[in-house]
């Protein structure tokens, strides 16, 4: 029998809660709500801004004809590089010879540390990033640009790359690596 009890007394409860909101929203004390609208109405209006003036556009008139074409291969000419270019025609690496060690490495991360001297040949002592010491001497290859060794001095190492001047053909430039301390 309680249960009865207690389901009477929860919905005359919330019959009571309803009856208590309907009550709060349907009062008719709207005088705050009319006395804003009211000071808002005799507020000044604003001026729109009138509207930016549109310049008129100016045309350009485009004359490549002095220019060089953009789509034609460019042509280094003989500036500060030995050899010859273009077309593929002139110097090229020796594709077919076995790559030497020092091939592996870009020339500026090697060092020249010394020289050796045996038989009249003078040798220069080359080290790589992993701390490894090479020998060479004129005629063998390093740096990945088919460097080949022209001369070694007491205090460098000429070579000769060979590069791709970017139209199906080669250039050879002067690099060096000179005698760290």
């Amino acid at each position: 029998m309680r249960l009865p009890e207690t389901s009477r007394v929860l919905g005359l409860l919330a019959v009571l809660i309803v009856a208590a909101l309907v009550n709060g929203c349907s009062r008719n004390n709207m005088e705050d709500l009319r006395e804003f609208v009211a000071q808002e109405k005799a507020k000044p209006r604003g001026a729109i801004d009138s509207l930016p003036e549109i310049k008129p556009y100016e045309t350009f008139a485009y004359d490549a004809s002095g220019l060089r074409d953009p789509f034609e291969p460019m042509d280094f000419g003989q500036s500060n590089l030995a050899g010859a270019g273009g077309g593929g025609t002139g110097v090229a690496p020796d594709m077919n010879r076995p790559k030497e060690a020092l091939e592996g490495y870009p020339l500026d991360s090697l060092r020249m540390v010394g020289i050796l001297q045996r038989n009249g040949v003078t040798e220069a002592l080359i080290k790589t990033q992993d701390g490894t010491v090479h020998r060479v001497k004129t005629g063998n290859y390093m740096g990945q640009n088919n460097g080949k060794i022209t001369r070694v001095t007491e205090d460098k190492v000429e070579l000769t790359e060979i590069i791709s001047d970017g139209a199906g053909g080669w250039l050879e430039r002067p690099a060096s690596v000179a005698l760290s301390e």
